[in-house]
């Protein structure tokens, strides 16, 4: 698999009025849409209420090129500049971790690369651009 670069829009609570908008003024169709409340729970980390409709991921087309667009926890992503990332999509661990080893350099990991519900490798880091890259390794 080749990688895929995809923008990432992550809001605070306003994930299901952008997609509205998207639709509306980008003509975008939703391809893919969860929320948190769709998602295994972690044992011992009970997802709080106000969470669980929050949109967890959502894949919109617009045109031939594809935008994700999900909610954070509350108060995780409300800064200027947080809301957009870019999400490299990779299709084995060992290229992710590649991938997060270089961009971590002089940079922040914001999520460890580790194996959650959606993903064998996924994590975040802000390298030392201050650019935030989201790294998302798809299942065989």
């Amino acid at each position: 698999m080749t990688l895929q670069v995809t923008p990432f829009i992550m809001l605070d609570g306003k994930a299901e009025e952008a997609i509205r908008f998207y639709e509306q003024a980008l003509e975008a169709k939703v391809v893919f849409k969860q929320l948190f409340g769709q998602a295994p729970e972690t044992p011992g980390q009970p997802m709080p209420e106000e969470v669980k409709s929050r949109v967890a991921h959502s894949v919109l087309k617009i045109g031939d090129a594809e935008l994700f667009v999900a909610d954070g926890y509350p108060g995780e992503f409300g800064q200027r500049g947080d809301q957009l990332s870019i999400c490299i999509t990779s299709g084995d661990v060992e290229t992710s971790k590649r991938l997060f080893e270089a961009l971590q350099q002089d940079g922040e990991v914001k999520m460890p690369l580790e194996e959650i519900y959606f993903s064998p490798a996924y994590g975040m880091v802000t390298d030392k651009f201050g650019v935030t890259f989201q790294i998302f390794t798809k299942r065989p």
